[in-house]
């Protein structure tokens, strides 16, 4: 097994090529993003609803927010002052552009965004040494952003991650895109078309390769969803030629991880028929465990009793249930009344390990 490179970022170095994904509400705040940094990993803070904690979140969830962002990175610095440690921020979160501002302002390594084009994402950093990332899963989508920022902002991404069917959480595929794909079915090993996938991983590379030539600058491509084991790493660097690989669903299950216990459990508990697609409150496809809560979604009438301002395009007045509600609830051990978000090997998790151990696996040591 051949040593892995480090992954260069313009003037950032991360020793081993492994960024540790962004998960909210809750799940990789400090503490995660901490010990993956320290263990020499890329670590990443979810600004999802980050304030949760904070005592006046319900009632101002955006400045609750805004506080917490400063705090978590300042909490994670104390665990790696030599680490790589960054946000990963929502492009479909209201109030988009003072979460970015914020956490350039805190002293961002770098901002991954996604769940939606993050178009203007170079305005709200202007200025700074933040590096920017966008998530695409589609060469389609990487072109459009890399020439919009080309030519409205003359640069193009620092990094650009590549999210495929996969992951956990919000997908950034259409239903009938999963289904050609294999990746909406409880069978996802057997049924999944990787071979097809790689081709668009390959479409992305192409363009950024286009638009790097053009900066003189090379743009580090990086990808994720379904990235469990040290094979599936090994994958992605030999048969696609990638400088690094995002892991989310693996590092849940660790000591550091900011889950709640039954949170962890839930992923050990999970067997491979529990992982479902599930639709979104804003429509969007997502994947996550079959639990009580989402057995009963749309089964009993629902009623809104407060609004978080999360989501750009949420409808209070048409959702089938809150999705703050729903993944606050996750993040402080009400399992069986959440919204569990994973990725599709999560039933592969079968104890609690530490973050230096998920390290040392995923990279080969």
């Amino acid at each position: 097994m051949g040593v892995l490179q480090s992954l260069v970022i313009g003037n950032l170095t991360v020793k081993k090529p492994i960024i540790q994904g962004g998960m909210g509400v809750g799940i990789s705040l400090s503490s995660l993003a901490g010990a993956v940094a320290k263990a020499g990993g890329m670590g990443i803070i979810s600004t999802a609803q980050i304030g949760f904690r904070e005592p006046d979140f319900v009632k101002n969830p955006q400045e609750a927010n805004l506080r917490a962002i400063g705090k978590e990175l300042k909490k994670a610095r104390e665990i790696a002052p030599e680490g790589v440690i960054g946000f990963n921020i929502m492009v479909a979160t209201r109030d988009y552009a003072l979460y970015v501002k914020e956490a350039v302002k805190a002293g961002a390594d770098i901002i991954i965004s996604g769940a939606g084009l993050p178009v203007d994402l170079p305005e709200f950093a202007k200025g700074s040494a933040t590096k920017l990332a966008p998530i695409v899963s589609s060469a389609k989508s990487a072109r459009v952003i890399c020439r919009l920022w080309d030519r409205k902002y003359k640069r193009v991404p620092d990094m650009v991650v590549i999210e495929g069917p996969l992951a956990g959480g919000h997908l950034g595929f259409s239903t009938e895109e999963l289904h050609q794909l294999g990746a909406d079915t409880d069978n996802v090993p057997v049924t999944y078309k990787q071979d097809q996938y790689d081709q668009e991983v390959k479409a992305i590379q192409k363009v950024t390769e286009e638009f790097g030539q053009k900066y003189q600058k090379k743009i580090p491509v990086v990808t994720a969803g379904g990235i469990y084991d040290h094979k599936d790493v090994m994958r992605q660097f030999e048969t696609l030629g990638v400088d690094g690989v995002q892991v989310a669903t693996r590092f849940v299950t660790t000591e550091e991880c900011d889950a709640p216990m039954a949170y962890k459990q839930a992923y050990i508990h999970a067997k491979k028929e529990d992982i479902v697609i599930t639709k979104s409150p804003v429509g969007m496809p997502g994947r996550a465990i079959k639990n009580k809560f989402l057995e009963g979604v749309g089964k009993t009438p629902f009623k809104l009793e407060w609004c978080y301002q999360c989501l750009e395009h949420c409808n209070p007045a048409t959702i089938p249930y809150c999705i703050t509600k729903a993944l606050v609830n996750a993040a402080i051990g009400k399992v069986d009344e959440a919204l569990l978000f994973c990725g599709s090997n999560a039933y592969r998790a079968e104890k609690i390990e530490t973050v230096p151990e998920v390290m040392a696996e995923l990279c080969g040591e």
